[in-house]
């Protein structure tokens, strides 16, 4: 995927250095917010506890307008991960983006984060940078606006994580946002049913799903099939659903492909992601969409398209990309007007009003220096769509690709980045995740996959990757002959770790007669379980005719313990 690199904005009127003092540990590194607070504050908050992170350091610097001065000086410590957060304001411009820029003494600039602060009140910045080297850092905080500006920065801290802090942090949010806590009570007709019944408990879907693109290739072999059925329930097409592969001749529709890819996902229980009804980049439209000059014409084609692509599946997706990457681009907008995106997704939400559509970018979490796609700028375009008026309705989603580069993810930025897009409260997807081949490619995915995995607005991931016949030269998951690679090794692992292990528990005597009934009570202990369907099933070994099997549902109950209750009729 191509990569854009642009300037730094215009460095204002803040310069502040930051050191970390000591060699302490992260107290409590579950203390991280994973939200990011929308609303603008007449005064910021004050800390007054450290709570989490070594080496944390609150800064007020006095809003008297002028240029500041270095506050402190500081190192950073290869291999940690630090966790920067600031409250911001201006002072006399309406709305401007501010960020923050890490600067090494050699010249090199790292983006750390950006938000969309405004005059008046106080907005929360959050950033953060995954130290390659050990040395002095300097924090530019920055905007896109001219150079009298002026900014008003308060409470800069900063959090610093060893690896095994952020992994333990990150398996404390999974086991908040994952699971919950449950316990089944049943009543028995008698107690010598309830003495000795034990609950078997098995997972047939779990909410979260890690998925798994495919291609054609998958029609042509046994193999890959058996492959792909076996591990993933969730799929989106590379290709095939794209408008230049079902109507490359103008009027000559043809889905045949897509559609025999369709029937293999649904005769195996394998959810689809519409990829992609229109694409926002010229380049890949269809040859014959390019040659159109008149704006009518266009718009007639486009309409067709939708009509044509979405009806035929409506009803058999769960979610679409409707303009693909317009944020990069905008090949409808200027040829249709300014407002072509949020048109779009209007008709789309009428033709099919029961999925999310997403917007789809890429280099918005694994690439710092494309600013074009920030994460504040991709929650600006979804704003821009859902406030066209008769859109304030529509299941909008966030679908980040996540082509990574073959170099140490920088999982501050990446965290940076899905707090800031899922302010909006829609699903965020990973949705083409997959890396170029490098020695520690295994490692880096890992850290990106449970870093997703453990953010509270990521629903599911897609991989863009498959075994070595289905062409994914980045991702290799299998070889030729269909062992596993270490890179499918490593997703064989996180599939097994993500779903729910069989377990089977016994269920506690309780002396208490139900008063309606006279039944007898029996409550299992309480057990974590991961979100998703589960079979239950109550036997009991000396009892040959009692065997009750349930269907139950695990959900998130903010915390609290999700009690289900099931009537034995033995």
């Amino acid at each position: 995927m191509k990569r854009f690199n642009y300037g730094f904005f215009h460095l204002v009127l803040f310069l502040i250095s930051l050191l970390l003092l000591g060699s302490g540990i992260c107290m409590d590194p579950f203390s991280y917010d994973q939200s990011l607070k929308s609303e603008c504050l007449m005064e910021p908050p004050q800390t007054t506890a450290n709570t989490g992170g070594e080496g944390v350091k609150e800064l007020k610097i006095n809003e008297n307008g002028g240029i500041r001065n270095v506050v402190e000086g500081v190192d950073l410590r290869e291999g940690n991960i630090y966790i920067t957060s600031a409250w911001v304001k201006l002072r006399n411009e309406s709305q401007r983006k501010v960020g923050m820029t890490f600067s090494e003494k050699n010249g090199r600039n790292v983006f750390g984060g950006e938000v969309m602060a405004k005059r008046g009140c106080w907005s929360l910045l959050k950033g953060g940078i995954t130290a390659d080297f050990s040395g002095p850092i300097d924090i530019f905080f920055e905007s896109d606006g001219l150079a009298g500006l002026e900014i008003s920065v308060q409470n800069v801290r900063m959090q610093r994580f060893h690896k095994t802090q952020w992994r333990l942090q990150q398996d404390q949010v999974i086991e908040k946002i994952r699971k919950n806590k449950v316990r089944f009570q049943m009543s028995f007709k008698n107690k010598s049913a309830l003495e000795g019944s034990v609950i078997s408990i098995e997972q047939i879907k779990p909410s979260f799903l890690l998925g798994c693109a495919m291609n054609y290739r998958i029609l042509e072999s046994d193999s890959y099939r058996e492959w792909f059925v076996s591990r993933f329930r969730l799929t989106s097409f590379t290709n095939e659903m794209k408008w230049y592969a079902t109507e490359a001749v103008r009027g000559q529709e043809n889905y045949k492909i897509a559609d025999s890819m369709m029937q293999l996902a649904e005769e195996n229980a394998i959810l689809v992601k519409g990829h992609t009804v229109l694409w926002d980049d010229k380049y890949w439209q269809p040859n014959w969409v390019k040659t159109i000059t008149d704006p009518e014409d266009l718009k007639n084609v486009t309409l067709n398209r939708m009509n044509s692509v979405m009806k035929r599946y409506k009803g058999r997706l769960i979610g679409w990309d409707v303009m693909n990457e317009n944020v990069h681009f905008n090949y409808f907008e200027n040829m249709l007007g300014g407002n072509a995106s949020a048109i779009v997704y209007s008709l789309a939400s009428k033709l099919d009003p029961d999925i999310p559509l997403f917007l789809n970018e890429f280099n918005t979490v694994e690439y710092d220096k494309d600013r074009v796609v920030s994460p504040v700028n991709v929650v600006k375009k979804m704003q821009e769509i859902v406030s066209f008026p008769g859109n304030n309705n529509i299941k909008g989603g966030i679908g980040a690709q996540g082509h990574f580069a073959p170099v140490q993810p920088n999982l501050a930025y990446m965290r940076y980045a899905l707090d800031t897009l899922g302010s909006l409260s829609f699903p965020v997807w990973l949705t083409e995740v997959d890396m170029f081949k490098c020695p520690d490619q295994v490692k880096y995915m890992e850290d990106i996959l449970r870093e997703a995995y453990s953010h509270p607005a990521v629903k599911a991931i897609i991989l863009y990757g498959g075994p070595e016949v289905s062409g994914f030269d980045k991702l290799t998951l299998a070889d030729k002959d269909f062992k596993n690679t270490q890179a499918g090794d490593l997703i064989d692992k996180l599939l097994q770790e993500w779903k729910q292990e069989p377990v089977e528990i016994p269920i506690q005597h309780h002396e208490h007669n139900d008063e309606e009934g006279g039944r007898i009570i029996g409550f299992s202990p309480e057990i974590s379980l991961l979100h998703g369907h589960y079979r239950v099933t109550v036997t009991n070994p000396s009892m040959k005719n009692l065997s009750t099997r349930f269907s139950v549902e695990v959900t998130k109950e903010s915390g609290h313990l999700q009690e289900v209750q099931l009537v034995i009729d033995a």
